[in-house]
């Protein structure tokens, strides 16, 4: 999901493109002059980021260079092995529990006590 600013005649608009499938859909925003519209561009901006409360689980990178997508399993390996609820309720808010189901199982750097403890929580056979 990203933001994207198209500029007609001397305005600029905002607009929210992500992927439905195989498509590119883009969500009209609004105007770049309403105040409203830039909040929310910058509230997006934000779920791009790791919040400053969970940098401690990374403290092997750089947290300004991880991408949240792209960079998911890495993430939620993380937060399986070394976070608290809080942060698992902000990776189930970013990404889909089936994935975090699949990296729990698929990982060698989750342990098998915490693998164990995450197959009851989610209720995934072992």
């Amino acid at each position: 999901m990203s933001v994207v600013v198209k500029k007609i005649g001397n305005r600029r608009y905002a607009y929210l493109a992500s992927r439905k499938g195989g498509k590119v859909v883009h969500q009209y925003l609004g105007a770049l002059s309403n105040r409203k519209v830039r909040e929310k561009i910058e509230i997006l901006k934000k779920k791009k980021e790791i919040p400053e409360r969970f940098t401690y689980l990374f403290w092997d990178a750089d947290v300004s260079k991880i991408e949240l997508h792209r960079n998911a399993c890495y993430i939620i390996e993380k937060v399986l092995e070394f976070g608290d609820l809080h942060a698992l309720w902000w990776i189930q808010s970013i990404y889909p529990s089936c994935k975090i189901i699949e990296i729990c199982e698929v990982s060698r750097k989750i342990s098998g006590r915490s693998k164990n403890f995450w197959r009851i929580w989610f209720g995934t056979p072992s």
